[in-house]
């Protein structure tokens, strides 16, 4: 899924689940900043594939402690945001790490079925997730649709409860 918001769906769902484990700005930015990798092959038309290295557990395990090395220096940034949509945490960098970790490869498991050429187990030259048993791009695309919608749903929930508990 290059740079699409299909990856927010599942993020948004999952983050709101583990909300109390995870630092959600992170775990947000992780699902999406893999992306960056297709993207800048598209826009500098480069000779190199769209799905490469950050999108192997290795290139995203790299990418993960470069991100929570980053997001543990800027976190503070976040808390306006989060104190609008009323979704105030404490961070800890084990929250930014875990959420880092958790979002960069869950984002390489959901395009690994749909790109045959992506080498998520990189330097293997095998993609495993590419079968028939495997659910389909509609499937996928579809589960990341609803994952954004249920994960709304919650949302509205929490802010409810939390007006009610004031």
């Amino acid at each position: 899924m290059p740079f699409t918001p299909f990856h927010l769906g599942p993020a948004l769902l999952l983050g709101l689940i583990v909300f109390s484990y995870i630092d959600f700005p992170t775990f947000l930015i992780a699902n999406v900043i893999v992306d960056v990798e297709p993207f800048l092959v598209l826009a500098l038309n480069l000779e190199y594939p769209l799905h490469g290295f950050l999108h192997s557990f290795l290139g995203g395990t790299l990418m993960a402690f470069l991100l929570a090395t980053i997001m543990s220096k800027v976190r503070e940034w976040f808390a306006p945001i989060l104190a609008f949509f009323k979704l105030e945490q404490k961070a800890s960098f084990r929250g930014v790490l875990l959420a880092s970790f958790l979002g960069i490869y869950l984002h390489i498991l959901l395009d690994s079925p749909l790109y045959p050429k992506m080498k998520p187990l990189y330097p293997l030259d095998v993609n495993p997730f590419i079968s028939r048993s495997i659910p389909t791009s509609f499937e996928i695309y579809a589960l990341c649709t609803i994952s954004f919608i249920v994960g709304i749903a919650i949302y509205a929930i929490k802010l409810v409860y939390q007006k009610k508990m004031q």
